[in-house]
């Protein structure tokens, strides 16, 4: 939605000069401030605890994020063409942080730990093994029903890699059974404010609440790295710098790496192709990244199998169990 100068004005009092693209995002901008619309359909206490989260990391020195402001009548939601929106405004000035990726994003991870009432519907903390399962679980059975009503070449190739990602997905689940058993633990581990999708927000220019839920920090960890090991050229370097630099300021704990190993076993990337697969109606991009997904996944498997190794942890002297079929 384009947010409209008179709208802002109407509902806001805000007047705005200039219109403005942040990350894809079209939005308008003063001399202080941007401001941004997201969509509030059926996500309101989802959109209420973000916007919890949001103020807290403000306050406490993360001043490019985005926290949402209410309209003239006090209230969070404005309705506008029969659809409900929220606004969100971000400081119209860029931040400097001269550390490195991996000792922002632990800092990161210790102030949200310091937040001191958890969330109910964004936090995923100890439930990744349920959630894993109804996941892996409604897949099957949409991709399933997806093919019966509407067989096409995408389909064709879903249903011939189902039982790999029925597979893959017990193996991670089942590794995540057994890690739950694991007593080697600390402070660490505690839940924190983390990111939907872990993609160097954290190095861009804003933050947005709507990316922000609150989980154990190993998700973080795994969702930047799954990506590394996605990409062509070998990522390993840049993977061990990145948790040297993290552990420097928190170190992981061995729940934590387990925590890590089995997140990057669930192929959530998976998923995530897929999923975009039911929402559009053209599937012929989707179609093409789960290609591409499909043939790079025995390249990501091998560098999996040896992610320990590069990351410096002796598994066997830390009786860290691995998959060995890797």
């Amino acid at each position: 939605m384009t947010i409209l100068r008179d709208f802002l004005a109407a509902n806001y009092g805000i007047h705005p000069h200039e219109k403005t693209v942040l990350d894809g995002w079209e939005g308008f901008k003063d001399a202080n401030y941007i401001y941004f619309t997201i969509s509030a359909k059926q996500k309101e206490v989802i959109h209420m605890e973000q916007a919890a989260l949001a103020y807290y990391l403000m306050e406490n020195n993360y001043t490019h994020m985005s926290i949402p402001i209410p309209n003239s009548q006090g209230e969070w939601y404005t309705k506008y063409n029969g659809q409900y929106y929220m606004i969100l405004r971000v400081n119209n000035t860029s931040t400097e942080n001269q550390a490195t990726h991996g000792e922002q994003l632990a800092a990161f991870h210790i102030t949200g730990s310091l937040y001191q009432y958890e969330p109910q519907t964004i936090s995923s903390y100890g439930q990744w093994k349920t959630l894993w399962i109804e996941k892996m679980e409604a897949f099957e059975k949409a991709i399933e029903l997806e093919a019966k009503n509407h067989w096409d070449a995408y389909d064709g190739m879903l249903m011939d890699f189902l039982p790999y990602i029925i597979g893959i997905s017990e193996n991670a689940i089942q590794y995540m059974q057994e890690s739950e058993t694991e007593q080697r633990f600390h402070e660490s581990d505690q839940s924190t404010i983390v990111f939907s999708r872990y993609r160097s927000q954290l190095r861009h220019r804003m933050l947005w609440m709507n990316d922000l839920a609150f989980d154990h920090p190993s998700r973080d960890l795994a969702e930047y790295i799954r990506l590394k090991l996605i990409e062509k050229d070998d990522p390993m370097t840049e993977i061990r710098s990145f948790l040297d630099d993290y552990q420097r300021v928190r170190p992981l704990s061995i729940l934590g790496w387990r925590l890590l190993y089995a997140r990057l076993l669930y192929p959530i990337h998976v998923f995530d192709v897929i999923e975009r697969g039911f929402s559009v109606d053209d599937r012929g991009s989707v179609h093409t990244e789960l290609s591409d997904i499909i043939k790079q996944q025995s390249v990501y498997e091998k560098r999996l199998g040896l992610f320990f190794e590069n990351a410096g942890i002796d598994c066997e002297r830390l009786q860290i169990p691995v998959l060995h079929w890797l």
